[in-house]
């Protein structure tokens, strides 16, 4: 199945499968391919599957359309393309699932094995393992015929060259094969790869038109094992005529006249074979004459440039999928090394709080075990509000989008923090905006970024002379994009801090914070196609920016925004 992969920006990683003939992409929800990057157009551009392919259709978006880094309205896709727009780049793969009739061909290979015998009797001509890459390099001839189709794999080879990172293995094999059965009078052909524990695998199998696709294709394990150990391709001949092959049930048994079988080397190892055969009764081998045969050496040399061509896509499939591996692996490790790290510090306070309460319960000191207990509740209530964090920035979630009050939202989460701030002698100030009524958005959401963003300011204005809160919304002039302002006069934030405040487990406030709050609120916003900015300067304050995305409304009077002091305003 088709699917786009995101390789860079802020949705990295993820992928998604192109199951319609028509998928937008874009950074409205609506999209099939719904991006959070704020530089990409609402419907950016179109996938379209078409009789003979994929094309890409830019629908006229703000920022354009970068197709394997060149501006582009309307081009094919082919496996491998990469698309860039905005921030975001993404990989176009066309799909490697093997087709049931494949699966069906697959199944029907079996490796025989055969009694030992002199198999290098049986060898007419042979070919270095790396004879492909020389071949390619300086592509010489003895006669015409080669000559022409060497051309046509040179292009091809340089072709593999620049898209060898593609990710499909099936589908490149399945190409390759094509080519085979153009170039080789061949009358079956298969690849056989290596899997991961050396087990010997079909793939992309191939029938002559018109042979018998219900048979099997009898692939003599003794001559791929004997070309895997020996590096080198063999063309066997004349298998009737040969007493040689009197023991070579599985060539004798299918009627196979020729084969021929080079190995796959890429540019690191051997990573399986590639075998052709011919068939026909002895009858029909008298009929045209024993001596005459379909393969000669020059067919094995380009049946090796092709399998070499083949192998160094294998090679860089693998390469990328164990890099990817190690690159989860190693994602894998960071985050369960910063979780205990705060869950550590969590299961401190608890245990801190529990010998407090052990103590009072023992002295019935009833003002220690109140100091105690509230110890335990308030790390309790810090392990709750991990998990949520942890759940919120892993999982996948479409805002549950409504018409939402700013002013009311904003209301609601002062109203939930004035008693700490109060109590911390924390002047809050707020503005509230005009045409910020009906902002659509997912209000649970917002209201948990906000109060996030809210939360965080009252930590930094701790023990602050002159503390002040400022939080606003209001609409921006253009009618476009709603902001939500939390300003502070704290001691701010240092330079060389801010590109990591919204790294997940990164937290300026030590032990008491999880360093999942910043993360899980830009998280939310950008689900909604909109994102956080922020200013800080140290020993001034700090001023967060909630963007997000409405109907372009003209505006009437949209409120004068909080700033930090001009001359400081931009770090």
């Amino acid at each position: 199945m088709a699917r786009l992969i995101v390789i860079r920006g802020v949705d990295e990683g993820k992928r998604f499968e192109l199951t319609a003939p028509v998928v937008t992409v874009g950074r409205h929800s609506a999209n099939a391919v719904a991006l959070h990057d704020t530089q990409v157009s609402r419907r950016h551009l179109e996938v379209r599957a078409l009789p003979y392919g994929f094309e890409l259709v830019d629908l006229g978006s703000g920022n354009g359309t970068l197709l394997n880094g060149q501006p582009v309205r309307t081009a094919p896709l082919r496996s491998g393309d990469t698309v860039a727009l905005g921030q975001t780049v993404l990989m176009f793969s066309a799909g490697g699932e093997p087709t049931d009739a494949n699966n069906e061909l697959t199944e029907r290979v079996r490796l025989q094995a055969r009694p030992d015998q002199d198999l290098a009797s049986a060898i007419v001509r042979t070919v270095a393992a790396d004879a492909g890459s020389q071949i390619l390099a300086k592509p010489a001839a003895s006669n015409d015929w080669l000559r022409t189709r060497l051309a046509n794999l040179a292009a091809l080879y340089e072709t593999a060259e620049a898209v060898s990172h593609i990710l499909d293995v099936n589908q490149l094999l399945d190409t390759v094969m094509d080519l085979v059965f153009k170039s080789v009078s061949a009358d079956h052909g298969c690849f056989v790869l290596r899997d991961a524990d050396g087990k010997l695998v079909p793939r992309a199998v191939r029938y002559r038109e018109g042979a018998n696709r219900q048979e099997e294709l009898a692939v003599s394990r003794t001559v791929v094992e004997h070309v895997l150990k020996e590096r080198q391709g063999v063309l066997v001949s004349d298998v009737y005529t040969d007493n040689r092959f009197q023991a070579a049930e599985s060539l004798h048994k299918h009627n196979i006249r020729e084969a021929i079988c080079v190995p796959m080397k890429g540019r690191r190892e051997v990573v399986g074979v590639l075998f052709l055969d011919t068939q026909s009764t002895l009858k029909q081998a008298v009929s045209r004459g024993l001596s005459e045969g379909k393969f000669t050496e020059d067919h094995l040399n380009l049946a090796s440039a092709i399998a070499h061509q083949a192998a160094i896509a294998v090679e860089e499939s693998r390469y990328h999928e164990a890099l990817v591996h190690s690159e989860r692996l190693a994602a894998i490790g960071h985050t369960i090394a910063a979780l205990s790290h705060h869950i550590k510090n969590i299961m401190q306070g608890v245990r801190f709080g529990s010998d407090m309460v052990r103590t009072a319960l023992k002295e019935d000191d009833r003002d220690l075990l109140g100091k105690g207990w509230k110890l335990v509740e308030r790390n309790q209530k810090r392990i709750d509000d991990l998990i949520l964090d942890m759940l919120s920035y892993s999982k996948e979630r479409e805002p549950n989008v409504e018409p939402t009050d700013l002013n009311r939202l904003c209301e609601d989460v002062l109203d939930l923090v004035r008693g700490r701030a109060a109590d911390r002698g924390i002047a809050v100030e707020f503005r509230p905006g005009a045409h910020v009524g009906a902002v659509p958005c997912d209000p649970e959401g917002i209201h948990r970024a906000v109060l996030n963003l809210v939360t965080n300011a009252l930590d930094a204005l701790e023990d602050r002379a002159g503390a002040k809160l400022g939080v606003q919304a209001l609409l921006e002039p253009d009618g476009h994009w709603a902001k939500i302002i939390v300003i502070d006069n704290g001691p701010g934030i240092a330079p060389e801090q801010l590109d990591d405040i919204f790294k997940p487990f990164v937290s300026t406030k030590g032990s008491k914070g999880t360093g999942l709050g910043l993360p899980v609120s830009r998280k939310v916003v950008r689900e909604h196609g909109g994102d956080i900015v922020v200013q800080s300067v140290q020993d001034v304050g700090s001023k967060f920016t909630i963007r997000l995305p409405v109907q372009a409304a003209p505006p009437t009077d949209t409120g004068t925004a909080f700033e930090l002091p001009p001359d400081e305003r931009d770090p």
